[in-house]
């Protein structure tokens, strides 16, 4: 990840966002959980956090729900929405996770997780 798995990366997500707009593509969404608005705590740092909001006004981003259940954290599961939109659009997927669950889980989506999951890393902001 562009934070080394030491800090959330917002510029990371703007530099993928930028290379997919210098492509030429226009549908373009990113999906974060909805406790990536909070202040940064020292467990899960972020940085950059304003990128969020700009990328949230040009409609790019999605906010998947969460929410504080006796103090503790509970995000959805966002991974079969996130294959679903990218299937529905013909799109791609750009992730580390395998999504072996829904490969599993549906035929359709095996192939298209196969074919259209498209990993990455960053070297020197690239």
């Amino acid at each position: 990840s562009h934070g080394n798995k030491e800090v959330f990366s917002c510029w990371g997500i703007q530099l993928a966002v930028d290379w997919f707009r210098e492509r030429g593509h226009t549908y373009i969404k990113v999906f974060v959980p909805l406790w990536r608005k909070e202040p940064p705590r020292q467990d899960s740092p972020i940085a950059d956090q304003h990128i969020l909001e700009e990328l949230e006004k040009q409609s790019i981003l999605v906010y998947t729900p969460s929410r504080k259940v006796k103090g503790k954290r509970v995000v959805c599961y966002d991974d079969r929405y996130i294959v679903k939109v990218a299937y529905e659009k013909d799109g791609v997927i750009v992730s580390n996770d395998h999504y072996r669950d829904l490969q599993n889980e549906n035929p359709e989506w095996k192939w298209f997780i196969e074919q259209r999951l498209l990993m990455y890393s960053f070297v020197s902001n690239r």
